[in-house]
């Protein structure tokens, strides 16, 4: 097992750890939490022996492998193949040593066969398919692949090598969703020990059966996945404030008797004594509230719909099509995440509907007013490192008064230390949300989102989950974070063999798709037939009159719309001979606002027989 005992260890004079305390079972999988910056890095630092404890000790079993995954792999011309079969230190030195000694030759293929060798380029090539890399693909050289996707290849050789300890530090930042998908269901199969830094919600909940609490210096271990461990620690923190409470109102009443009696003679015994229970009480410290991370996304005004609407339309790169058919349309109200393997085009139709990738072919309109916001987590690294986020927002809003902007950073977590650090010295989080504050800055109609959660935490999601939610703008979501697409998107575009359509089954079928992809898919549908749902709890109750409410405001802003527009239409001079374009514009608006009112309907309709289903 691994014993961590009384350690204690500080950052340039600032404490991490003081006298904390773990103990890991051998084989279990743990989640280590906790804010950004509590020091979970540097814990897996101490554990491999790369930093020096100032105190305490951390104790593993003699001869255990502790493995990590490589800051970098490099770019030379070894194939990824090869690369991740190299991770395997005992097979590539016994595959490597040259003898006559009939002996030793025949230790060495006893051992070979032990250590299974002989299948090795088999589960190596099963590992690197599962991160997204095609048969072709792995035999090509790492010098062809970005940065980002040999993080993947150090992933894949740490996987196969299969140490006793397995420590992840955020691996999931430069996985696409079906990646984490993949990674998730692996690492729940995983023969040894695992202790993975995450802020990906659906991963510990799913990978892990403990959650190592990092927080106030100290470690706590709770067993559960991440959803046990939040209502456990919820129900701690309110029965610790109750204790506080309770205890704060008996020093009060002990302390008054002592006030009032302490003078006079008959009653100093008791006086005295209640003196010393007072003394004897252990301080019971009310829980501190945690500062919460807030986003506030500014409002754009309401546009007609459709605001973006594509017909036959195709886009690619050069003469190369990549995507084609299309025929989409995104109102106002939307809330769309795309789906799709790495490569099929999300980023590409991103692009596309961004206007930053013209289109090949097709009819697209756009309304005139149309703002869009884009956030691509590369638009991190192209900050500017030796400025800070004051001097980002100048730039964009030279006339504003610098009160007015340090409340938007303000807004966005940015508080007024952080506003003068150049960017160079920020975490990553708060790199992240400086990006996120200058694609929203605009008070875009349309919000499009290329993994915004890399480097957040869990409570900063928590929070874009909110903000996302109230905000008045149309969501396009591309991420490998299935809570937050869950919390968030109510549609969902599937991007596959060159074309994009909507997905008409739910996140855990397209989730158990991609997981098992030889046994047969079943469609919610089937499911549904197949066997009748469990009783819906509370929260799956009201999150359908949610939507139903949704739905209805929906109906009610489209026809207070149509309402206008046929007011307009009725002015008998939008005919007159010069204005006869007008008056296509116009009557062609009044269609389309028709035709979502239809639409609109019958996703009310809906809703609401799923209500009532389920309130049956």
């Amino acid at each position: 097992m691994l014993r961590i005992s009384d350690i204690t260890y500080s950052v340039e004079g600032r404490p991490l750890f003081e006298g904390a305390s773990a103990t890991i079972p051998t084989g279990h999988k743990v989640g280590l939490v906790g804010r950004n910056g509590a020091g979970k890095t540097t814990l897996f630092k101490l554990i491999r022996g790369e930093l020096q404890l100032e105190g305490g000790t951390i104790d593993i079993p003699q001869r255990a492998r502790i493995g990590g995954v490589a800051q970098e792999v490099p770019g030379n011309e070894v194939s990824l193949l090869d690369t991740v079969l190299a991770a395997d230190v005992e097979r590539a030195a016994l595959l490597a040593e040259k003898t006559d000694d009939p002996n030793r030759i025949a230790d060495i293929q006893t051992r070979l066969a032990d250590i299974d060798a002989w299948s090795a380029e088999g589960r190596a090539s099963s590992i690197l398919k599962g991160l997204g890399f095609t048969a072709e693909e792995q035999l090509m050289p790492c010098s062809a692949f970005s940065g980002g996707w040999r993080m993947r290849v150090a992933l894949a050789a740490v996987l196969f090598s299969e140490p006793d300890y397995l420590l992840l530090d955020e691996p999931t930042n430069y996985l696409d969703l079906e990646g984490a998908l993949w990674l998730e269901s692996y690492l729940a199969k995983y023969p040894h020990t695992v202790l993975i830094i995450s802020h990906d919600r659906e991963l510990l909940n799913r990978a892990v059966g403990a959650i190592l609490h990092l927080d106030k210096k100290q470690l706590t271990l709770w067993t559960g996945n991440y959803d046990a461990f939040a209502k456990a620690r919820a129900a701690q923190r309110a029965i610790q404030a109750a204790a506080a409470k309770k205890q704060d109102a008996a020093r009060a009443h002990l302390q008054s008797f002592v006030d009032r009696f302490k003078a006079k003679a008959s009653k100093a015994k008791q006086a005295q004594s209640r003196v010393k229970m007072l003394d004897k009480m252990v301080k019971i410290t009310a829980p501190e509230d945690e500062a919460r991370t807030r986003f506030t996304f500014p409002e754009p005004e309401e546009l007609s719909p459709p605001i973006i609407h594509i017909e036959g339309g195709s886009t690619g790169y050069d003469d190369t099509v990549i995507l084609k058919n299309l025929n989409l349309r995104i109102d106002q109200d939307d809330r769309i995440a795309l789906l799709g393997r790495n490569g099929e085009g999300k980023s590409t139709l991103s692009k596309l509907l961004s206007d930053r990738l013209p289109a090949m072919g097709g009819k697209i309109t756009r309304s005139n007013k149309l703002r869009i916001g884009f956030f691509a987590q590369h638009q991190v690294d192209e900050l500017f490192i030796d400025e800070t986020p004051l001097q980002h927002l100048q730039r964009e809003r030279p006339g504003e008064m610098q009160s007015k902007l340090r409340a938007r950073l303000a807004g966005f977590g940015l508080g007024a230390d952080q506003a003068e650090t150049e960017v160079g010295r920020l975490s990553g989080g708060q790199k992240a949300r400086l990006s996120l504050l200058l694609a929203t800055l605009p008070a875009p109609h349309l919000l499009i989102l290329d993994e915004p959660t890399n480097h957040l935490d869990i409570e900063s999601r928590e929070a874009l989950v909110e903000a996302l939610t109230a905000y008045t703008g149309a969501v396009i979501l591309v991420s490998h974070d299935m809570h937050l697409l869950s919390m968030v998107a109510d549609r969902l575009w599937l991007v596959k063999d060159g074309t994009v359509a909507p997905y008409e089954d739910d996140l855990e079928t397209y989730r158990k798709m991609l997981i098992t992809p030889d046994a047969p898919a079943k469609s919610s549908r089937d499911k549904e037939k197949a066997a009748a749902k469990p009783k819906p709890s509370r929260d799956q109750i009201l999150a359908l009159k949610a939507e139903v409410r949704k739905s209805e405001e929906r109906v009610t802003k489209l026809q207070d719309m149509s309402q206008k527009l046929a007011k307009k239409l009725s002015d008998p001079k939008l005919y007159d001979e010069d204005r006869v374009d007008e008056a296509a514009v116009w009557q062609k608006k009044y269609a389309e606002v028709m035709e979502a009112i239809t639409r609109a309907e019958t996703l009310w309709v809906a809703a609401l027989e799923k209500l009532e289903k389920a309130e049956k």
